[in-house]
């Protein structure tokens, strides 16, 4: 459990840890802002889009075989983004790591999943995980600010070697596999890789990505953010041509015929957008606005964290122990919707513990309410072989949402500016009611879903 969770921890510092040091990385190495987008736009691109893919060979080759492959690749870009000497060996040595992220993630809950049987004790893995998820994402804005501060933007990058270097030493202790036809443990699945299915998905939501991020930057009307939307919505569609026909899928459409399964990844790619969206725009308000430091802003979001950690680790389990998976995944959803109404309510002279302070923790309590509960409904009535793909679409769905969501959520933020004659708080306001809106949107859904669940589970008991 300690060593997976830590595998998780490191890949959410990382996402992090690297925006607070963007501006010196900037200053030494006179990039320019297209350039240094490429720092976070090219570790997302390539973790998000290969996340299926990582999960599927997770399946086939063996988990933990892969979470070992994973961890030295990420252990070795990392280092090469410490010791970079010009621009673009940064960037490429991040495009590494999150090709590497991409190997780490699914694997490592899928081992996290196969170990704990489902019940009490995967409900009790699974919140865990959501809190290393959500301490990993605070610690390292907090990080960041001391170690850029203190020993320079480098450090951000070559702190990871020696953390992976304990986590590999330890990787023996990981579950041994089991019989391959179970798909559990660390032992290898049967079958083969879906090639054309693997690079039609890559290429779709790598396309899907740069699009949003390029449209952000430059307008979607751009013709590159239109050809590579356009290209995405192509790619998608053979996909799904591709898979309905394929004797071995790599993504069996037909694990989508759950509705509570569908229901979950629906609201995953809602809250992916409302938790991307929330944690940037409450950081550029409170440091462009309210005028705290970077490190004064880490240290503001450790509330909401703290949150996130103590409702997931020990009040989403009990719940889910008393009530139906649909009621709690619904409380986390309007809490989500409660916090970002509240903050959508903040002005220029707003007071941090009366103003914002209570909309975070409204957030934060429906985030350790629903992620964990989504996490479970993904991944529960899944066989074993197939717990590196429902790891992966469970993450797939996350890092969709916030591409997704914060491409649309930063273009309003910045027309509501405009609009309103430069005034950044119209912008975050405007911001947090779509995500407002969009938590209510993830909440009809799930309520749509699981009531047709009912009606055929009452038919089929009338036959």
């Amino acid at each position: 459990m300690v060593v997976i969770c830590a595998a998780q921890f490191v890949l959410q510092l990382d996402f992090s840890i690297v925006n607070v040091a963007l501006p010196t990385i900037q200053h030494e190495f006179g990039m320019a802002p297209a350039d240094l987008q490429w720092i976070v736009t090219g570790y997302a691109l390539t973790f998000g889009s290969l996340l299926l893919a990582g999960g599927r060979l997770a399946d086939l080759l063996g988990r933990r075989r892969l979470l070992a492959a994973g961890l030295i690749l990420f252990a070795l870009a990392s280092l090469a983004c410490g010791l970079a000497q010009w621009p673009l060996m940064l960037i490429i040595a991040r495009i590494v790591q999150g090709s590497a992220g991409a190997l780490v993630s699914p694997a490592a809950l899928s081992l996290l999943t196969t170990a704990n049987p489902e019940g009490a004790a995967r409900n009790r893995a699974l919140a865990i995980w959501q809190a290393v998820t959500a301490g990993g994402a605070t610690t390292g804005i907090v990080a960041g600010g001391l170690l850029t501060q203190y020993l320079g933007w480098r450090a951000v990058f070559l702190v990871n070697p020696p953390l992976i270097a304990v986590m590999l030493a330890l990787l023996p202790q990981l579950p041994a596999g089991r019989q391959a036809a179970t798909g559990a443990g660390d032992a290898p699945g049967r079958g083969r890789v879906d090639v054309p299915g693997a690079l039609l998905i890559t290429t779709a939501i790598a396309a899907l990505i740069y699009g949003l991020s390029n449209g952000q930057q430059h307008g979607f009307g751009a013709p590159a953010s239109l050809t590579a939307l356009i290209a995405s919505v192509l790619l998608m569609a053979a996909f799904i041509v591709t898979e309905g026909h394929s004797r071995e899928p790599m993504l069996p459409l037909g694990i989508f015929a759950a509705p509570a399964r569908r229901a979950a990844v629906v609201a995953m790619l809602m809250m992916g957008a409302i938790l991307a969206g929330y944690v940037y725009f409450i950081s550029l308000y409170l440091q462009k606005v309210q005028g705290f430091s970077p490190v004064e802003t880490g240290l503001a979001l450790v509330p909401s964290t703290l949150t996130v950690v103590v409702t997931s680790t020990f009040g989403t389990r009990r719940l889910l122990a008393r009530l139906d998976l649909k009621w709690v995944l619904l409380a986390g959803l309007a809490c989500m919707a409660a916090g970002q109404l509240w903050l959508a309510q903040i002005s220029a002279g707003a007071s941090y513990p009366v103003d914002v302070l209570p909309g975070l923790i409204l957030t934060a309590l429906g985030i350790g309410l629903a992620l964990p509960t989504a996490s479970i409904a993904i991944t529960s009535g899944v066989h074993g072989r197939d717990q590196g793909l429902a790891g992966a679409l469970f993450t797939t769905s996350q890092q969709t949402g916030a591409a997704i969501g914060l491409a649309v959520l930063a273009t309003a933020a910045a027309a509501r500016t405009s609009h309103a004659g430069g005034s950044l708080v119209a912008g975050y306001r405007l911001s947090f009611l779509i995500g407002a809106g969009l938590a209510v949107l993830a909440a009809a859904f799930v309520a749509a879903q699981l009531r047709a669940r009912r009606q055929l589970e009452a038919a089929a008991g009338a036959k």
